[in-house]
């Protein structure tokens, strides 16, 4: 997880192609190769190499998938289906937490006696 008021580097393609090459070309550890090019991690580079040996694309971010799927939205074809629909759930709210309007009248009537004085 990120430190909080941590940057990150990136890096563009070009940079990672010619990081890549110097390792491969050369007789540098990835640490040296690292030291030399200014990449934060040898660990990074060491990424970049496997990608570059498999044939995979370098920049690909995480999270570059579209948004996230989840329920889908509910659409309605009419405002009487809308308002049907509301009060479904708002029965089903009742049943699930049926202290909840006792416990929202007591806090209201709590704030409206403070707010009298």
């Amino acid at each position: 997880m990120a430190k909080k008021g941590q940057v990150f580097q990136s890096y563009t393609e070009e940079f990672k192609l010619r990081a890549v090459q110097c390792y491969l070309e050369g007789s540098m550890s990835y640490q040296a190769v690292a030291d030399k090019l200014g990449i934060r991690s040898c660990t990074q580079l060491k990424t970049w190499v496997r990608k570059y040996r498999d044939g995979e694309v370098f920049d690909t971010r995480k999270g570059s998938g579209g948004p996230m799927k989840g329920r889908p939205r509910t659409t309605f074809s009419s405002i009487e289906e809308e308002r049907d629909y509301l009060k479904a759930q708002v029965d089903y709210l009742k049943k699930r937490y049926p202290n909840l309007l006792k416990e929202t009248a007591l806090v209201d009537s709590k704030t409206m006696k403070s707010s009298k004085n």
